[in-house]
C-alpha cells in the first residue's frame, strides 16, 4: 500500500523478460510519483525519469546542474510507487569513472531498473539542441566499464546514450555504439536521429536492444509505436510529454484564474478529487487505519483479565 508489491529485483527481472519478447515497450516520462501512478493505470510498460524534466521541475536548465542526491531521491520516490519498471537518466554520471560506479549502485539501491549514461562533456545540453561537445570515445568506454563492474544485480539495465549523430554524423554514432557495447553497455540510446532511414540503419548496424526517444519539438520525427516496433526498436520513451501537458494546463488555468477571479470555468478541465483519491488509494489507507485502530492484542486481553 505504501509502495508497490513488487521488489526491485522482481521488476528488473520482469523488464528483462519483457525485452526478450521483442515487442516495443513504451515508457512515458514521470516527473512525480503521482504521474507514475497514472502511467501504470493507463497500461504502459514502464516509467521513464528524465534528467531534463527533473532539472526543469527544480527551476533549472538541463545543463548538468542537478546532483546525484537530487536525482537518486527523485528516482526512488517515483519508482517505489509503481509495479512498473523505472529507468532513469543519469546524464554524464556525476563525475569520472569512480563517480559513475557509485552512481550505478545508488540507482540500484533506489529501486530503479536501469539507467542511461551519455557521452557529452559538461556542461551538457539537451540532446536535441545544437552546440553539444562530446568526450572522446575512450573516456566514455572507461565510464561504461566502471558502471558495468559496479552492478550488483545483473538484471539492472545499463544503457549507453550517444549524442554523436548531431556532431559527428551517423557513422560515428554507430562506431561509438559498438565500442560502448564492448565496454559493457546492454542497450544503446542513439539520440537525435533525424529520419526513418537513420533509425533503420542504426538498427541494422547494432545487435543489442535499442531505445528510441520520441520527444516533442526535437530533431527526430515523431514515429508511431507500431512503426518503431517494425523497425526493431525495443523501448520508446516520451520523456517530457507529461510535463509539457501539465505546464500548458497550469499556465492557461492560472491565466483564467487571474482574469476571472475564480476557478469556476476551469472545473471541467481539472482532475476531480474522486479520481485523485482512486489513484492514491485513499480508501485503502482509511481501511488500514481503521483496522489498526480496532486491533486488540492477546496481551491486551490478558491485561484486562488480570484487572
Amino acid at each position: 500500500m505504501l509502495s508497490c508489491n513488487k521488489t526491485a529485483e522482481r521488476k528488473r527481472a520482469d523488464l528483462r523478460a519483457a525485452l526478450a519478447t521483442g515487442r516495443l515497450l513504451r515508457f512515458p516520462g514521470a516527473f512525480s510519483p503521482l504521474v507514475a501512478l497514472v502511467i501504470e493505470d493507463q497500461g504502459f510498460d514502464g516509467v521513464y525519469i528524465s534528467g531534463a524534466v527533473l532539472a526543469n521541475d527544480l527551476g533549472l536548465p538541463d545543463i548538468g546542474l542537478t546532483t546525484l542526491t537530487e536525482v537518486s531521491q527523485r528516482g526512488r520516490a517515483i519508482g517505489r510507487v509503481t509495479e512498473l519498471p523505472a529507468i532513469i537518466d543519469i546524464d554524464t554520471g556525476f563525475g569520472e569513472p569512480m563517480n559513475v560506479a557509485r552512481t550505478i549502485q545508488e540507482m540500484e539501491d533506489s529501486g530503479l531498473c536501469g539507467c542511461h549514461l551519455e557521452d557529452q562533456e559538461n556542461p551538457k545540453r539537451c540532446g536535441h539542441l545544437d552546440g553539444k561537445s562530446l568526450v572522446e570515445p575512450g573516456a566514455m568506454v572507461r565510464k561504461l566499464k566502471a558502471a558495468s563492474e559496479a552492478k550488483r544485480d545483473p538484471n539492472f539495465l545499463l544503457i549507453a546514450r550517444t549524442d554523436s549523430r548531431a556532431t559527428e554524423g551517423l557513422a560515428s554514432a554507430i562506431g561509438r555504439a559498438q565500442a560502448y557495447i564492448a565496454a559493457g553497455a546492454e542497450m544503446i540510446f542513439p539520440e537525435a536521429l533525424q529520419t526513418v532511414a537513420e533509425f533503420a540503419e542504426f538498427r541494422k548496424a547494432v545487435d543489442v536492444p535499442l531505445l528510441a526517444n520520441m520527444t516533442e519539438f526535437g530533431k527526430s520525427p515523431l514515429l508511431k509505436a507500431e512503426q518503431l516496433e517494425s523497425l526493431g526498436y525495443n523501448i520508446v520513451i516520451y520523456p517530457v510529454t507529461g510535463l509539457r501537458l501539465a505546464m500548458k494546463a497550469v499556465e492557461e488555468g492560472f491565466a483564467a484564474l487571474r482574469e476571472e477571479g475564480t476557478q469556476e470555468s476551469l472545473l471541467d478541465r481539472m482532475q476531480h478529487r474522486r479520481r485523485l483519491y482512486e489513484l492514491v488509494k485513499y480508501q485503502e489507507y482509511g481501511a488500514f487505519d481503521s483496522n489498526v485502530a480496532n486491533f486488540t492484542s492477546t496481551a491486551d486481553h490478558a491485561g484486562q483479565t488480570q484487572d
